[in-house]
């Protein structure tokens, strides 16, 4: 019975990384035909980052473009220098005070804000923290939109440092793009990051019409992809010029707090995306458990199965690292596939029910 079960769980391993994750090397949509023009606002939710503006806002702000942008910087409330630091680097500045009514709940509300004070039908979203990889950046995360698409989702980047904890944060954090990058290729669309985003001023609107936006308090991208992504309308930036890159938590309780407010939108993913996420994270786990077991009982067969499992896996994810800069994680990827199944119990609760009701 064992074997049966390790046996089914390497197959479908391999088979969601032939099917999907090999997608992530698949040739990037055709180049625009011609240089963006279309105006862009990019917006930024800002609460008390006076710091992370003052380092980020001036590679935003000075970013080439062919036509007109404004960068948009939304005060949520501050109680620092958050609206004098994002004048100062020329950003237009729209607070929000404390007292003023809210009718969705935390970031959601001050991306409305954000969106209905939007000069442009093209908008761009990252954070305060965040720093573009190049000064290409708005051109090709907003590139796709200029063909025709109403969504862009790109890969939202950890900067390196040293420590275990910020290896595993950058290989999470690419494994994640791994996943929904290639399933966006493959037309099933169904998450993105909220510091590398782009899309039309319509679509934005529309899902914020819908009645599963304020669900939660975060979630604004997860969200937007679940109402309104499709597999016409959705396009993938993969090229490093147009990454973000921000700061990974340097504790794990931080990271921990921060991955329960993440992964709380996953419940709320389209059910045929839930079983495959499911499918894929039950076969991981099964994999690992029945491989330790067998090793007591058929350890020839488990080894034979286990080694061309993670050849496959380890050898597409260590040249994803490559082809993204993602350096320094090479010899922890056999630690941190191991360590993903555990990952998975532990946040469990935030998976299947539990919410985080806020943003900051």
């Amino acid at each position: 019975m064992i074997t049966a079960l390790f046996t089914v769980a390497v197959i479908v391993q391999c088979i969601f990384t032939l099917y999907f994750f090999l997608r992530f090397f698949s040739s990037p949509a055709s180049p625009p035909t011609k240089a963006n023009s279309k105006g862009i606002s990019v917006i930024i939710c800002a609460k008390n980052e006076a710091e992370n503006l003052a380092q980020n806002l001036p590679f935003v702000v000075t970013q080439l473009y062919n036509g007109p942008f404004e960068v948009i910087v939304v005060n949520d409330a501050s109680t620092d220098y958050t609206a004098s630091e994002a004048a100062a680097a020329g950003a237009r500045v729209i607070d929000i005070q404390e007292s003023d009514t809210r009718v969705l709940k935390g970031k959601k509300h001050a991306l409305g804000v954000g969106v209905v004070a939007a000069r442009y039908d093209l908008l761009l979203f990252t954070d305060a923290d965040c720093k573009p990889a190049s000064d290409q950046w708005l051109q090709l995360m907003t590139a796709p939109l200029t063909e025709g698409k109403q969504i862009s989702v790109g890969y939202g980047a950890y900067a390196e440092t040293t420590g275990l904890l910020n290896s595993f944060i950058r290989w999470e954090t690419l494994h994640t793009f791994i996943q929904y990058s290639t399933y966006t290729k493959a037309g099933l669309p169904y998450m993105a990051v909220g510091r590398n985003l782009a899309c039309t001023k319509a679509i934005f609107e529309s899902a914020r019409e819908n009645e599963n936006w304020n669900l939660l308090p975060s979630g604004d991208d997860d969200m937007l992809i679940r109402i309104a992504a499709n597999a016409q309308n959705t396009a993938v930036v993969g090229d490093k010029s147009a990454f973000t890159y921000s700061a990974a938590k340097s504790t794990w309780k931080e990271w921990v707090v921060q991955k329960q407010r993440h992964l709380s939108t996953g419940k709320y993913y389209k059910q045929h995306i839930q079983m495959l996420l499911g499918m894929y994270s039950a076969t991981h786990a099964l994999s690992w458990i029945c491989f330790v077991v067998l090793l007591f009982f058929s350890w020839k067969l488990a080894l034979a199965l286990m080694a061309f499992r993670c050849l496959l896996f380890w050898t597409t994810f260590a040249a994803a690292a490559q082809s993204t800069n993602e350096k320094g994680m090479f010899y922890f990827i056999p630690l941190f596939d191991f360590g993903w199944m555990l990952y998975n119990f532990a946040f469990a609760p935030y998976i299947f029910w539990k919410n985080k009701q806020h943003w900051k």
